[in-house]
């Protein structure tokens, strides 16, 4: 298994917990290293810190008010206290990383797909797709909207001033 994928399994795993328990971050993510990893290996040995996922996590939570708004204006019908705890946070970490911008946003929905595989049901695929899709087109098209004014912006500098 890829080391980014794990972490995405990892940092879905801790979205979950601290979802379910409303504990702290920081505690949620303990409670994984002590605990949660213990079904990845049979080893003794302490698991290693996991730089990427601690990433993904922190920073989705640190910003889940306005990752929920997101979702909820794509998410047709859906409220995201109804959602399945599992999908809604499998959207909420695709969408804090669609954010960053350092992974196209088509590899971030094919991994939560996966996740979704994993430890959600079929009908969820679907629905996650849908949802993740709108919020990358959306994106692209905010992305485009910004470049096209900054170009525009340019030219306009460039041009000779013709005020006299």
């Amino acid at each position: 298994m890829a080391a980014r994928h794990r972490s995405r399994k990892r940092a879905l795993q801790v979205l979950f917990e601290w979802d379910q328990r409303r504990e702290d971050i920081g505690q949620a993510i303990r409670h994984y290293y002590d605990s949660l990893h213990s079904s990845e290996t049979e080893s003794e040995t302490p698991l290693k810190a996991d730089r990427f996922m601690e990433e993904l996590v922190r920073g989705t939570v640190a910003k889940v008010e306005a990752i929920d708004r997101t979702i909820q204006g794509k998410a047709e019908h859906w409220r995201i206290e109804r959602m399945a705890a599992v999908d809604r946070n499998i959207l909420r970490l695709a969408v804090f990383e669609m954010e960053q911008g350092a992974v196209p946003g088509a590899v971030i929905i094919d991994e939560a797909l996966e996740l979704a595989r994993q430890f959600s049901g079929d009908e969820s695929i679907p629905f996650l797709n849908g949802v993740l899709d709108a919020i990358r087109r959306q994106a692209a098209t905010g992305a485009e909207e910004t470049s096209i004014a900054a170009a525009a912006a340019d030219t306009a500098d460039s041009l000779p001033d013709t005020e006299s």
